[in-house]
Order: structure tokens, then sequence, then C-alpha cells
């Protein structure tokens, strides 16, 4: 059961959050541009990546359960869980700025141009970014004693 949960866990990471990461920085530069359409299928595609980005959480989760011998326990697997739970939320915020983006430029005044939540996006987008380097180094590196 291991060698199964192990390439779910792998699985997802690589299918899910590889592409999260293009989509949230690729966002500001469609602000930028003021392309509605394809800012809406960014926010759209953002949000599938991020539901489907929990099946990394949740195989991860599975697997430590079924490693046993209190691996979740330790110091390395608990702040990989809480920062990809700060990751999550930080992901909420970048979508909740997706969809207020697509509002204002989707609307008929030329004063609101989305700069607040351009900046925004990209900021959080840098950061998520950097905490899912952080998490992948936790996952490697304590454990290749």
């Amino acid at each position: 059961m291991s060698p199964l949960l192990t390439w779910l866990h792998v699985g997802f990471a690589i299918f899910t959050i590889g592409p999260l990461t293009a989509v949230t920085m690729a966002a500001p530069r469609a602000i930028r541009n003021k392309n509605v359409a394809v800012l809406q299928n960014l926010q759209r595609t953002a949000r599938i990546y991020s539901l489907g980005s929990l099946g990394v959480l949740i195989f991860g989760l599975a697997l430590g359960l079924n490693m046993g011998n209190g691996v979740l326990g330790q110091w390395y697997m608990t702040a990989s869980m809480t920062l990809f739970i700060v990751a999550a939320v930080l992901l909420v915020i970048i979508d909740r700025d997706l969809r207020t983006a697509v509002r204002a430029l989707s609307s008929e005044s030329p004063d609101d141009d989305a700069k607040v939540q351009n900046g925004r996006i990209a900021a959080l987008s840098g950061i998520v970014a950097l905490i899912w380097l952080v998490i992948l180094f936790l996952m490697i590196v304590p454990t290749a004693r």
C-alpha cells in the first residue's frame, strides 16, 4: 500500500502544484494586458488546481499514517503540513483577488485597472512558490540521512 500512496502523493504534487504555481504567476501579466478572457481562464484553472492540490496533503497524510513509527510527529512533517495550510489560505486570497480583478477589468469604468490585485497576486504567488520549495526541501533533506 505504501508504494501506491507514495506514487499518488508525488503524482499529485507534480501534476497540480507545478501548474498551479505557473497559473498564479501568469495572472499578473493578464491583468497588466487587461485580457479579461485569459484572466477568467487563469482564475478557473487556478481554482481547479488548488482543489486538486489537496490530494497532495491527503495522500501525504495517508502515507505518513501508513508508515507508522510516529513519522507524522516529526518536526519536518509538522512544519510541512503547517506550511501547506498557509499556502492553501494564500491561494484562497489569490482566488479572491483574481475574481475581483476580473470584475474590475470587465466593468465599464476605466478608472479601476486592478493594480492593487495585480501587485497582491504577484506577491502572494511568489510567497506560495517559496513555500512549495521549502516543503520540498523539508520532505527530502531530513529523510535523506
